[in-house]
C-alpha cells in the first residue's frame, strides 16, 4: 500500500468516528463525561480528516482535491471553534492567538472556495454554486468572529455558540458521507442538501438555548 492510500483509508475511518462521535455527543447527556469524551474524540477526528485532506492534496494537486481541502479546512474550524468556546465561557476571556490563526485560516480557505466559485461560474460549471456557498459562510463567519474577538461577550452566549457551531461542523460531516453514498442524487444535492436541513435545525437550537438562558 502506498503512502497515498494510506492516507486516503486513514482519512476515510477518521470520517467515520467523527461521524458516529458527533452523533453521540448530540444525543447523549449535555455536560456529562459521555457528552464530552464523544465531543473530544469528534474534534480530534475532524482533526486528523481536514490534516489528511491537505495531505491528499499534496499527493496530487487536482481541482478537485484543492476543492476539497479548503472545505476541510472550513468544516474543520466549525468543530474546532465551537470547542475552542469552552474555553471562553467568562464575558472577559478573550480570543487567544490559536483562535486568530484559525479565524485567518478560515478566512483565506473562504476567498480560495469563492475564488474558485468564480472561475466555474465564468465556465459554465453547475458545480459553482457549492464553492459559493460554502466560501460565503465561511467568509461571513470569519468577518463575524473576529469582530466578536474585538468585543466582551454576554453571560452564557457560549452556550448556543457551542451548539451551532458543532452542529455546523457535524452538516460538514454529513455532507462528506452523502458525496460519497448518495451517488442517486445530482451533485449539488448531495453536496448542499445537509446545508439546507441542517441550518434551520441550527438556528432553532439557538434560539431555543438564547431564550433560556436569558434574564427573566
Amino acid at each position: 500500500m502506498t503512502p497515498e492510500e494510506l492516507t486516503l483509508w486513514a482519512h476515510v475511518a477518521a470520517g467515520f468516528v467523527a461521524l458516529f462521535a458527533g452523533l453521540g455527543a448530540f444525543l447523549t447527556t449535555k455536560g456529562g463525561r459521555r457528552h464530552r469524551r464523544l465531543g473530544r474524540a469528534y474534534v480530534y477526528a475532524m482533526a486528523f480528516v481536514s490534516g489528511s485532506a491537505l495531505a491528499l492534496f499534496a499527493f496530487e494537486a487536482t481541482d478537485l482535491r484543492r476543492f476539497l481541502a479548503l472545505v476541510a479546512v472550513f468544516s474543520f474550524y466549525f468543530a474546532f471553534s465551537g470547542y475552542r468556546v469552552l474555553g471562553r465561557k467568562r464575558p472577559a476571556d478573550g480570543a487567544a492567538a490559536v483562535d486568530w490563526a484559525a479565524v485567518g485560516l478560515v478566512g483565506a480557505a473562504s476567498v480560495g472556495l469563492l475564488a474558485m466559485g468564480g472561475v466555474m461560474v465564468l465556465g459554465g460549471d453547475s458545480f459553482a454554486p457549492v464553492a459559493l456557498v460554502f466560501g460565503g459562510i465561511g467568509a461571513i463567519f470569519a468577518g463575524t468572529d473576529a469582530l466578536k474577538f474585538r468585543r466582551e461577550r454576554d453571560r452564557g452566549a457560549w452556550v448556543p455558540e457551542h451548539v451551532t457551531r458543532m452542529g455546523a461542523g457535524y452538516i460538514a460531516t454529513v455532507t462528506a458521507f452523502a458525496t460519497v453514498n448518495f451517488g442517486f442524487l445530482p451533485s449539488v444535492a448531495r453536496w448542499l442538501g445537509p446545508t439546507v436541513v441542517g441550518t434551520p435545525v441550527l438556528i432553532y437550537l439557538s434560539a431555543t438555548y438564547k431564550e433560556k438562558l436569558a434574564p427573566a
